[in-house]
């Protein structure tokens, strides 16, 4: 299996919305996003950065002979810190390494993009596979957000640059 990572381009921005929205319907525990919600948005924020191809947001795909099967997100925000949004892997295409490989390839975007001094990202509680590929990869528990009941806290990790 060959698979490319790389940032999707103005006219891709639909098959990120597809992918997105199916992320939603199938693990609707793991984002902040209501699936519901979402279908009656007409164009997602990141649909708009994608068309437009800005510098601070971009989202990287992975594509297996040419169909995208996972996204996530970057989002630099004003405080210099980057942020992870929205990984998702196609559920076929899971326990591949391919989590792996598009976190990396967001990271050596976000290097090359901006000099955000560190990366932020949140995971839920319960998402233990998601932990474990972030833990791997190199990112620090550094706080936990509670909500109202412990099994709906999100873990907030970084991955910092030196």
């Amino acid at each position: 299996m060959n698979i490319e990572y790389r940032s999707l381009l103005p006219h891709e921005s639909r098959i990120y919305r597809t992918i997105r929205l199916e992320s939603l319907k199938k693990f609707p525990e793991s984002f902040g996003a209501n699936y519901e919600e979402a279908l009656q948005t007409e164009k997602f924020k990141l649909e708009y950065d994608i068309e437009n191809q800005r510098n601070e947001r971009f989202v990287i795909g992975a594509f297996s002979d040419g169909e995208l099967i996972g996204i996530c997100a970057f989002v630099k925000e004003e405080d210099n810190a980057g942020h992870i949004y929205q990984m998702y892997i196609k559920e076929n295409f899971q326990g591949k390494n391919i989590g792996y490989g598009l976190i990396q390839a967001v990271v050596e975007e976000a290097n090359n993009r901006s000099n955000s001094t560190e990366i932020v990202l949140e995971v839920t509680h319960s998402n233990i596979k998601a932990y474990q590929l972030y833990k791997k990869f190199g990112f620090k528990e550094v706080a936990k957000n509670t909500q109202e009941k412990e099994t709906d806290s999100n873990i907030v990790m970084v991955y910092g640059r030196s």
